[in-house]
C-alpha cells in the first residue's frame, strides 16, 4: 500500500513533466528557449543566439556596405548576415562558426537564396582568423571577445574598414555612432559603429 509520501513524490513528478511539456513546442521548434539552452560552446565568445532580420538590415545599413565590399562575420551562426548582405547588395561575404553543423547549414541556406556564388563559410575559431581581406566586419559576441578581438581589428583592418557589433561595445575604444533600435517583439537593441581610421598599435 502507498503512504503519503510515495503520492507526494508522484505529483511532483508529474509537476516536473508537465512543466517540460510545456515549454517542449518552443524547444523543439528551435526558438529561443531552445537558444538560451543549447549548451555554450565557447563560454568566453558568445552562445549562438540568431540576430533578427531586422536588426541584420540596420547593421549593414549603419555599415553602407556596397556591391565592392567584403563582409567578415565573426561567429556567422546560421549565415544570415553575410547572406543578407550578398542578396540585398551584392557584397561578398566570409562568415566564420565554430560549429561545423552551423557552417553546413549556412552553406545551404546560401544556396537556397541564390547567393552560394558569392559567400563562404569556415569552421574556425574567430581568434584566428586574418581580418585583412575584410572592409566590413560585424559581430554579436560578448563584450569579452570583442575585446578579445579588438587588437586584430585595429591592427589589420585597413583605413576606411567599417566595424559593427549588435549589443556589445569594445571597451574604452569609443564608437564613432550608437544606434539603438527596436525589434519586432519591442527589445532595444544596441548598434555599436567604428570606421577605422589609421592603422594602430595593440592596446
Amino acid at each position: 500500500m502507498r503512504g503519503p509520501g510515495t503520492y507526494r513524490t508522484l505529483l511532483l513528478v508529474g509537476l516536473a513533466v508537465g512543466a517540460l511539456l510545456s515549454i517542449a513546442p518552443e524547444f523543439w521548434a528551435g526558438g529561443s528557449l531552445a537558444q538560451e539552452l543549447a549548451p555554450q560552446k565557447e563560454p568566453y565568445l558568445a552562445p549562438y543566439a540568431a540576430t533578427p532580420e531586422e536588426i541584420v538590415e540596420e547593421m549593414l545599413r549603419l555599415a553602407e556596405v556596397r556591391d565592392d565590399d567584403v563582409v567578415y562575420d565573426l561567429g556567422s551562426g546560421d549565415g544570415r548576415i553575410v547572406i543578407t548582405a550578398a542578396r540585398r547588395f551584392g557584397a561578398r561575404g566570409v562568415g566564420f562558426e565554430i560549429d561545423s553543423k552551423l557552417v553546413r547549414l549556412s552553406r545551404e541556406n546560401a544556396r537556397r537564396a541564390g547567393v552560394a556564388h558569392l559567400v563562404e563559410f569556415h569552421a574556425q575559431d574567430v581568434l584566428t582568423v586574418d581580418l585583412s581581406p575584410a572592409t566590413v566586419v560585424t559581430l554579436y559576441l560578448f563584450r569579452e571577445a570583442n575585446l578579445l578581438l579588438r587588437p586584430r581589428i585595429q591592427t589589420q583592418l585597413r583605413p576606411g574598414s567599417r566595424v559593427v557589433s549588435h549589443d556589445f561595445d569594445m571597451g574604452d575604444w569609443r564608437p564613432d555612432v550608437t544606434y539603438r533600435v527596436q525589434d519586432k517583439t519591442g527589445r532595444v537593441r544596441t548598434l555599436y559603429f567604428w570606421r577605422i581610421q589609421t592603422p594602430r598599435s595593440s592596446p
